[in-house]
């Protein structure tokens, strides 16, 4: 495997891997060749793959920032802002080296369109910039229907042996487009029709809700954060009015809200906030303190679901 390149482009491969083995030889390849390079690295994978790399990089670890993805990517929404961008931005004169495992044997079905629509989505981010970033996945535990889609949202994927290959089937916003999937209403939510003058009540709505069904703490404060977001973007952007609905559903806490307006900016609420820029924070802010969002677009309007563990 090599990953020789001109400064500026930007590389996005999937590794295709079978055994611990093949993971940790390919990652720690991977990652030494950074090392030669002087390239500053991080590791954004599950727990135990954490330990894999670790093990086989033995004291060359240091100096490498290890995420655990099941933290710090359990939404996917705020992987590309918060963990990839949080570490490019920091080297902007460098080039920067990235391991990203953002689909697990673990994950859920209701979580897989986010994370296949993050992948797609990776590439326009980093579209021109100095970044190379690696995602691993399994072949052996992940459903051969992942495995397909990693071959549309990475133009290159490299073989469990180190073998790299074009991928004859990529096409990112394929991706995007498939999964944006409509959210079909759930008719027994608790639901709460708004305008401008409704704001504070809607609020007060989904903490109601939420205290009922179970939340607790410091998540009701990211409800009312997140809720409030959401619906003043529904009366600033989305029609002047919208629709919030509050459920739950296997542990979790859902929240959703439903308004006339259409998202045009496939990244919107995946860019960090820019520095004297007001605005352009609520879907991001959203992301931040959900466990996930999933989001559908459309000519009929858009919505917005977010999901607290309870």
């Amino acid at each position: 495997m090599s990953t020789v390149t001109t400064q500026g482009a930007f590389l996005h491969p999937a590794l295709f891997y079978r055994t611990e083995q093949e993971y940790m030889r390919q990652t720690v390849f991977f990652l030494r060749e950074g090392l030669t390079r002087g390239e500053p690295m991080a590791v954004a994978v599950p727990g135990p793959h954490l330990e894999l790399i670790r093990s086989g990089l033995g004291g060359d670890a240091e100096g490498i920032l290890f995420l655990d993805m099941t933290e710090a990517g359990r939404n996917p929404g705020r992987i590309i802002p918060k963990v990839l961008r949080g570490f490019a931005d920091a080297h902007p004169k460098e080039r920067v080296r990235i391991i990203g495992e953002p689909i697990w044997a673990g994950r859920s079905a209701v979580e897989y369109p986010a994370c296949a629509q993050h992948e797609a989505l990776i590439n326009a981010a980093f579209e021109g910039r100095a970044v190379t970033i690696l995602c691993p996945y399994d072949e052996w535990r992940l459903d051969p229907h992942v495995i397909a889609d990693a071959r549309v949202t990475h133009p290159t994927f490299i073989s469990g042996e180190g073998r790299e290959s074009v991928s004859p089937t990529y096409d990112w916003q394929a991706v995007v487009d498939r999964y944006n999937q409509e959210l079909a209403p759930v008719p027994d939510a608790a639901a709460f029709s708004y305008g401008a003058d409704e704001l504070p009540s809607v609020r007060r709505f989904a903490l109601a809700q939420a205290k009922r069904l179970g939340l607790a703490g410091d998540r009701l404060m990211d409800v009312e954060l997140a809720v409030a977001e959401l619906t003043t973007n529904s009366v600033v952007h989305g029609g002047g009015r919208g629709t919030l609905a509050v459920w739950a559903e296997q542990g979790q806490l859902v929240c959703e809200v439903r308004d006339a307006g259409r998202l045009t900016d496939p990244l919107a609420g995946r860019r960090p906030p820019e520095h004297g820029r007001p605005g352009g924070r609520g879907l991001l802010l959203v992301h931040y303190v959900a466990d996930l969002v999933r989001l559908h677009t459309g000519d009929d309007g858009t919505t917005v679901r977010f999901y607290l563990s309870l």
